[in-house]
């Protein structure tokens, strides 16, 4: 029984319309490509907010470790720059006051067997110098270093000779020596750990796993530096005020003003970056969130891929 002419017309319209080999329908290829495009795109869109935050983290992490090299090559040579990058410095140029019968010519005695009219201090070691000329000699820079004023007389001035300290010095130097090495450590580890975050703080846009252990290691490398700036700024201040209380001594100190910036800098991008990778644990969405459907995508048509 055959059909009506009119019907057999349409269905074979209909057929040709979703045959995929019809010139006129277009292929799946064609059909993917703007639709993979858009699907991208919006990925891009959504995780945006969380790879501009990442790449701040890494940016703050990579200034933070320019300033901290700073800090660690600081005055270590008589050079520009690094002969003013020191946490303080002793002027002993006059260090017996005017009011002392011949203390000029004193003064001048002291210079000519070993006293140095200033002496500055670094991470890594001392330099030395007079008034006038600059800087003469640095000491060699030394794991550890903590500067040790009572040696350095015995050993310039009294050429080795051994003084009785009392015992209320020898503690005195004793937490200077464990608080100097104590910074020493925690500049270096900071130091090593911001140039590690500045590489791998980018992952952080790849899941919210990756956050955990990032927020971690930004924890650590911020309470270092907190604690290398404070230590490193309460020995240049104590020290300033220790040797100024000395009225029989005409003793004159001051803290470096470019180390407390640079040190403190790179305390400032440091806790930045942690707040991100904080931040960044529980907001902005991640490209697994998106894989995994935590969370839906809409092009700019509201379609959701």
């Amino acid at each position: 029984m055959g059909l009506p002419a009119a019907l057999r017309s349409r269905m074979k319209s209909n057929t040709e319309k979703h045959d995929p080999s019809s010139p006129s329908s277009p292929t799946s290829k064609e059909q993917a490509g703007p639709a993979s495009e858009a699907s991208h795109d919006s990925f891009k869109r959504a995780t945006r907010m969380r790879r501009n935050f990442a790449l701040s983290a890494s940016f703050a992490y990579a200034l933070s470790w320019i300033f901290l090299v700073l800090v660690l090559v600081g005055n270590t040579h008589p050079r520009a720059v690094l002969s003013e990058t020191y946490f303080f410095k002793l002027n002993l140029a006059d260090i017996i006051p005017t009011s002392v019968p011949n203390a000029s010519l004193i003064n001048s005695i002291a210079q000519s067997i070993g006293l140095h009219d200033f002496y500055q201090v670094g991470l890594w070691n001392f330099c030395e110098g007079y008034a006038g000329v600059g800087i003469t000699f640095c000491s060699p820079p030394q794991t550890l270093y903590w500067f040790n004023p009572v040696e350095i007389l015995m050993n310039e001035l009294l050429s080795g000779a051994t003084i009785a300290l009392p015992t209320q010095v020898i503690t005195i130097l004793s937490v200077l020596r464990i608080t100097s090495q104590i910074m020493f450590g925690f500049f270096l580890t900071a130091a090593v750990l911001a140039f590690l975050m500045a590489l791998l703080s980018p992952l952080a846009v790849a899941s919210r796993w990756w956050s955990l252990p990032l927020a971690v290691a930004s924890f650590l490398e911020m309470m270092l530096l907190i604690a290398a700036s404070v230590v490193g700024t309460a020995i240049s201040i104590a020290f300033k005020y220790a040797a100024e209380a000395q009225s029989d001594l005409n003793i004159h100190a001051e803290v470096g003003v470019r180390m407390f910036v640079f040190m403190w800098l790179a305390t400032g991008f440091s806790i930045w970056a942690f707040a991100v990778h904080s931040g960044m644990g529980c907001c902005c969405t991640s490209r697994r969130d998106l894989k995994i459907g935590r969370r839906v995508v809409r092009d700019g048509r509201g379609v959701r891929h």
